[in-house]
């Protein structure tokens, strides 16, 4: 069943059919094909128990929240503070750049919402101070893949939801891998550009007086961070009422800024009703496709499989970053962890490995994919930011994080309380 499912998936994919449809066709072919159930009949009550789930709710005020910032000018304000206080670093704004998608991480839950808004504000700069076209529109697609390591993340909300792992417990343990993975891209960007000073552009120190001035314009995240965050881990708010007040907030302060308006708030309602459907289509679809693998016996197939080869705990893991690696070339993320998950977690589950510290790997994992062609959607969104230059650009300047990534699974396979010091030290 493993082969022809997979060149199936690959084969619809490639016809460029909506991921969401994929999944229901690939489902209906395992009813019709591999199963004597009518499992097709239980496809009613799949879509509603999961689409009336409290937990996803989350994802449209997520959403909601990372669109309200994009549309009221918070994130373009944040970016001249940060350039203040990095510039002066060999790679000048190119720290910017990684430095406000971290912070953008911390709010917006999205990769792509995060890689959009910061290219949208720093690509003009580069071309204005004559930075290398490639390194900074590299560093800008990779920090955008911050969005979903960082809390609060909705695919991180998508796999507590799919392995029934705590929600709370996964946004500490993408904590320090998140900063870990943030100063490993400004440090790799330093590295180059002392190595290669016409990379870096214009170094620029700024007064003091003016830096200090600077930081009141980083006070709207650091407050929706604490706002969402802190709800969360004092015990006020659940995940999905922590987003909700994370909206509320952002609605606020941008009232406070003068921003909030009719038009920005329709525009950002419009926004967040496509992806919201677009991700509620993928999670639906793949619940699916997940019921009717687990009746087909799929995971027994692959389980038996695995324990063929006589792998150790070890082996296992590195076949599967292996397997997340060749995947992450050709399927896009959320869908590549929605229909992976099912499969690949009670395998590695079965070796004794701990479901938060796989969620944190797998996302890892997840994030190269946005930025490895051809389907790495951070590189398309910063091309799109882009005035001239081409695809090849962005692809090789995005290199460099790539490997900083590799570096980092190696870590986190090597010393697993990278992510798990958090959740058992705050539990």
């Amino acid at each position: 069943m493993i082969a022809p499912l997979t060149f199936a998936l690959l084969g619809l994919l490639s016809l460029s059919i909506p991921v969401g449809i994929v999944l229901f066709l690939l489902g209906f072919g395992i009813d019709t094909f591999f199963t004597p159930l009518p499992l097709i009949r239980g496809l009613g009550n799949m879509v509603w128990s999961t689409s009336n789930n409290a937990t996803l709710i989350a994802i449209p005020f997520f959403v909601m929240l990372g669109e309200v910032l994009v549309r009221s000018g918070i994130a373009a304000r944040t970016y001249a503070a940060l350039d203040r206080w990095v510039s002066w670093l060999p790679g000048g704004l190119v720290h910017a750049n990684v430095a406000t998608s971290t912070l953008f991480s911390a709010t917006s839950g999205s990769s792509v919402a995060t890689a959009a808004t910061v290219a949208t504000v720093a690509m003009p700069q580069a071309e204005k101070l004559g930075y290398d076209p490639r390194l900074f529109a590299g560093a800008i697609a990779a920090g955008g893949t911050l969005g979903i390591m960082i809390p609060p993340s909705i695919n991180l909300i998508v796999y507590g939801f799919l392995t029934q792992t705590s929600i709370p417990q996964l946004f500490l343990a993408g904590v320090i891998p998140g900063l870990m993975l943030a100063l490993g891209f400004m440090a790799i960007s330093a590295l180059i550009c002392t190595l290669r000073p016409e990379l870096g552009g214009q170094r620029r120190v700024f007064p003091f007086n003016e830096m200090l001035r600077a930081l009141v314009q980083l006070g709207p995240i650091f407050i929706l961070f604490a706002l969402i965050v802190g709800s969360i881990y004092k015990g006020w708010a659940t995940p999905t009422e922590a987003a909700a007040v994370g909206v509320a907030g952002a609605l606020a302060i941008a009232a406070l800024f003068g921003s909030l308006s009719w038009s920005m708030l329709a525009q950002a309602l419009l926004g967040t009703v496509k992806i919201t459907s677009m991700i509620m289509l993928v999670v639906i679809g793949a619940s699916f496709l997940n019921f009717t693998l687990a009746s087909a016996g799929l995971g027994r197939e692959l389980q038996a499989f695995m324990e063929g080869l006589g792998l150790t705990p070890l082996g296992t893991i590195m076949v599967v970053v292996l397997i997340y690696i060749v995947l992450g070339f050709f399927i896009e993320t959320l869908s590549l962890m929605v229909v992976t998950i099912p499969i690949i977690v009670p395998l590695v589950l079965a070796q004794g490995y701990d479901p938060v510290w796989f969620g944190i790997l797998m996302i890892l994992l997840i994030e190269m994919a946005l930025i490895t062609p051809p389907v790495g959607l951070n590189l398309y969104v910063v091309q799109g930011a882009r005035r001239s230059g081409t695809m090849s650009e962005v692809m090789v300047g995005a290199v460099p994080f790539v490997l900083v990534m590799f570096v980092m699974a190696i870590a986190l396979i090597a010393v697993p309380q990278i992510a798990l010091f958090l959740p058992q030290t705050l539990r």
